[in-house]
């Protein structure tokens, strides 16, 4: 089991909690930063789960298009649903950054007067 998916199954539930908007402004001073942090953030993990699935999935692939060959594979199917089971990446990215473990910085040089 990745490393990714072993912080995902400790501790983060499948169910969307309502959140305190004036916690979450209150790590940045500003809720739409606070929010395009986790929207970057679950962009992240959203890219590395993807990833993992299709490597993992990549090994059942068959190169041949016969229809003949197409069968059902368990081991598939338990992979993808186990996927499926995962929480939603924005889940995840709000808990991450609820708990301070997300880092981000302020490019100052960017930022009108």
């Amino acid at each position: 089991m990745s490393k990714l998916r072993r912080q995902l199954s400790a501790n983060t539930s499948n169910n969307a909690e309502t959140k305190n908007l004036t916690d979450i402004k209150g790590k940045t001073g500003n809720l739409y930063e606070s929010i395009a942090i986790i929207a970057k953030r679950a962009n992240q993990i959203n890219i590395t789960i993807k990833e993992e699935l299709h490597s993992k999935l990549e090994e059942f692939a068959s190169h041949t298009d016969s229809l003949e060959e197409i069968h059902e594979n368990k081991e598939q199917i338990e992979i993808s649903r186990a996927y499926e089971r995962m929480p939603n990446p924005a889940l995840l990215a709000t808990q991450e950054f609820m708990e301070d473990k997300i880092y981000y910085r302020k490019n100052e040089d960017n930022l009108f007067s």
